[in-house]
């Protein structure tokens, strides 16, 4: 199965885990009832943060998520200290553990989410 810029499904979230602002989901795969992704990854999105906009202070249970950098700089709660992010970078949130994302260039941060579940 091939999907193609344009065919993705676009989803807002607004204060996204008692973050800031509305964050946009481009869902290149997902884990839905039509089963498209058969993996135990159960989300891989590329996320849009404009300017001030934040992900909240979240963590995770039997799974994790990678943050992959595409454009833009952002900060990055990782095991208990902001760290600067920009292209190229990447950061992983363990289960039990805790991740934040914000925005913090004048332009916007976006990254691939990929979230994969524990077996």
């Amino acid at each position: 199965m091939h999907r193609h810029s344009g065919d993705y499904t676009i989803e807002y979230r607004d204060n996204m885990k008692g973050g800031t602002g509305r964050v946009r989901f481009e869902h290149i795969w997902k884990k839905n009832s039509n089963d498209e992704m058969k993996s135990l990854c159960r989300q891989f999105s590329r996320m849009t943060l404009e300017p001030g906009t934040s992900v909240g202070l979240h963590s995770h249970s039997g799974e994790e998520e990678i943050y992959y950098i595409l454009s833009g700089r952002g900060r990055s709660w990782d095991n208990g200290e902001w760290i600067e992010v920009g292209p190229g970078d990447a950061t992983i949130c363990r289960a039990g553990e805790e991740h934040a994302m914000e925005c913090i260039g004048p332009e916007p941060l976006v990254y691939i989410a990929c979230v994969q579940v524990y077996p």
